[in-house]
């Protein structure tokens, strides 16, 4: 008799986590994790402990949406405190690293001051030496670099950390992501199992694919007592299949927030991949991950923040992904990362750093990256990049959430690639200070009016019109706004109509209409045709 098969439910999340707290990248790369252990984690917790009225206040007040407090309504005390002392006592060896940093930094402070920094080798925290490289800038401020690859094969990259936790979602309506913990729920499954499981793309194909659910639950080493709700994420149910797309056209589909997928019947380009990804009734018409191919052949990362690498929706996408295009960086710079090495240890494979002006052909399609200036809050960031994705003669600007800082840049690239047909602008131009996302890393308070006055902010009306005054695209679309509902968990944006991104993108919109450019901000979804052979346009919603 053959064993029945069954398929997982479209509204399974399959959440990642690090130490119970929502994974995103900077809790990936040791250095970056263990600030954030300290700087963001066991601080928040303390704060909830001694004061969780505080906390159970501002989760009600629209104002401090995406600020540090948990979202327990004042409740858990018990199990924030186990949490604490958990995370002190498993992750101990990155809290030492966090301290060491803190230390050296201010070592260099004290004792660089221009002269040979050879002699200050001796002075590094014991556990820092060999992990790092003492420099100057041309202008004799001090600094370091880490070997963050070799970090990465060091004691403070504990993976034993990682766990998923898998639920049934109904609605969108889930605490903000990065101050929060996961805290046990009879309806929540925690496997503890590393990021690069197998069993997370075997989980991941179910959606699709049938399976057997005994096969299933012994890959991701589910215990007996938790079989009966494991057994809840499956259904017999068939979900709708998606079908190649196989036009003669270009096909362009917006899956909300930053997520465009180009395909043509060659070849399939998915950029920043967060999506809308379970099937529940939504008063926004939306694509899901059913609406993706079987096969991505190039998935597109802009940049290194949470709201453009989801891993929450990259690694189910992980069996499907046969390459991964991530902007370069080898600064070593605490706040700047490696994307590539972030994902080789998540196990994707096949991750292709691009630099600036580099460019890559395959098929019919060439991607290029494009410098990606400002909102970075004026940190030397270079895990970032714009891209220019070409079918033939027929090309695309991603521009993400780049602030144009000086327009005579883009002319230089124009020069370079020429002329556009479309350009897809982020103008969510108001943006956090500096602390909300890269407060961790700093070993100083940074003052309140110098912290808000460097933004993680895109493009306003008056950066955003010399893209389309130097490029001359046929089409504009305003996108990476973090309006759809999905987005509220992980970017903490509401926006009203005097909202000032909603009024500097109307104004580019309206600008580029007087102009006869098409022109609209985009929102749920929507899907264009382009030929790319003669390059008339016919866009249909």
């Amino acid at each position: 008799m053959k064993e029945k098969t069954f398929f997982l439910k479209p509204n399974v999340v399959i959440e990642p986590l690090i130490d119970r707290w929502y994974a995103w990248s900077h809790l990936i790369s040791p250095a970056t994790a263990a600030m954030n252990i300290v700087g963001r984690h066991l601080k928040i917790m303390n704060s909830y402990l001694q004061a969780p009225q505080i906390h159970a206040a501002a989760i009600k007040n629209p104002k401090m949406l995406g600020g540090p407090f948990i979202d327990y309504n004042g409740g858990r005390i018990e199990d924030i405190k186990e949490l604490k002392q958990n995370t002190i006592e498993r992750r101990a060896k990155s809290i030492e690293l966090q301290a060491a940093i803190v230390e050296l930094d201010k070592m260099l402070k004290s004792n660089a001051k221009g002269f040979s920094l050879e002699p200050l080798y001796e002075k590094v925290p014991d556990l820092l030496k060999g992990y790092v490289e003492l420099v100057y800038d041309l202008n004799n401020n001090p600094s370091f670099r880490l070997f963050e690859s070799l970090l990465y094969k060091s004691e403070f990259n504990d993976i034993s950390s990682q766990s998923i936790a898998l639920w049934i979602t109904d609605n969108d309506s889930r605490p903000f992501c990065l101050s929060t913990p996961k805290l046990d729920n009879p309806n929540v499954l925690h496997l503890d199992i590393p990021l690069n499981h197998k069993g997370i793309d075997a989980l991941s194909k179910m959606k699709r694919n049938p399976g057997c659910i005994d096969e299933i639950a012994d890959i991701l080493g589910v215990s007996p007592d938790d079989r009966a709700l494991f057994d809840t994420f499956f259904t017999e149910q068939q979900s709708p299949r998606y079908k190649k797309y196989d036009g003669e056209k270009a096909r362009m589909r917006y899956f909300g927030h930053a997520c465009i997928l180009i395909e043509t019947k060659e070849v399939s380009v998915l950029l920043d991949p967060v999506i809308s990804y379970y099937g529940y009734e939504s008063t926004v018409s939306h694509y899901s991950d059913y609406d993706l191919p079987d096969e991505i052949d190039y998935v597109i990362i802009t940049h290194n923040h949470q709201d453009h690498v989801l891993l929450e929706t990259l690694l189910p996408l992980r069996h499907k992904i046969k390459n991964i295009v991530v902007p370069i960086t080898t600064s070593g710079a605490l706040q700047d990362p490696s994307l590539k090495l972030a994902f080789k240890s998540m196990g994707f494979q096949n991750v292709i750093e691009m630099d600036e002006m580099d460019e890559n052909v395959f098929e019919n399609v060439s991607i290029t990256a494009i410098p990606f200036t400002g909102e970075h809050s004026d940190l030397n960031v270079r895990a970032k990049a714009c891209f220019h994705v070409a079918i033939k003669q027929f090309s695309f600007l991603f521009v993400a959430d780049s602030r144009v800082m000086e327009p005579l840049l883009y002319k230089h690239v124009q020069r370079a690639v020429g002329d556009v047909d479309v350009v897809f602008l982020g103008m969510e131009c108001d943006g956090a200070p500096l602390s909300w996302l890269y407060g961790p890393l700093l070993t100083e308070d940074l003052p309140r009016d110098k912290d808000q006055s460097r933004r993680l902010s895109g493009s306003d009306y008056s950066k955003g019109m010399p893209l389309v005054e130097i490029f001359n695209p046929k089409e504009v679309y305003v996108y990476a706004m973090g309006q759809e509902p999905w987005l509220e968990f992980i970017s903490s944006i509401k926006y009203t109509d005097e909202s000032n991104p909603i009024v500097q993108s109307n104004r580019l919109i309206e600008e580029c209409q007087k102009r006869n450019i098409v022109a609209e901000r985009l929102f749920g979804e929507k899907e264009l045709f382009y030929d790319y052979v003669t390059e008339e346009v016919a866009g249909f919603n």
